[in-house]
């Protein structure tokens, strides 16, 4: 059988013991040429008590994971991401508005 003709087939297994994550924000994306990897690191947010007399609310982002995704991976959860995105769109949960280039850009329309 040539390289060509091999098929793969992946079963998935899922694993309860593996714990959930909870985030509030996507902190920083990086990509790695070096080793063609997608890096993500997501934060939750930490409010400070406040104090008597404070005029504004302080807190603390902290890193809650990491997540290194090679390129298939990346692409595979853009689709996933366009998936969720049409089916919400359909529900009427997600209204895309048309973005529009910044006036006096100096491109053509």
């Amino acid at each position: 059988m040539t390289p060509q003709q091999q098929t793969i087939e992946i079963e998935y297994i899922n694993r309860p013991e593996v714990s959930e994550t909870f985030a509030d924000l996507l902190e920083r994306v990086t990509v790695d040429g070096a080793t063609n990897t997608l890096r993500m690191e997501f934060c939750v947010v930490r409010m400070d008590d406040p104090k008597p007399g404070q005029t504004k609310q302080t807190g603390k982002k902290y890193t809650a994971s990491r997540l290194i995704l090679p390129m298939s991976g990346l692409l595979d959860m853009i689709n996933k991401f366009q998936q969720i995105a049409a089916l919400m769109e359909q529900q009427g949960t997600l209204i895309r508005h048309p973005v529009f280039p910044p006036q006096g850009s100096g491109k053509p329309n």
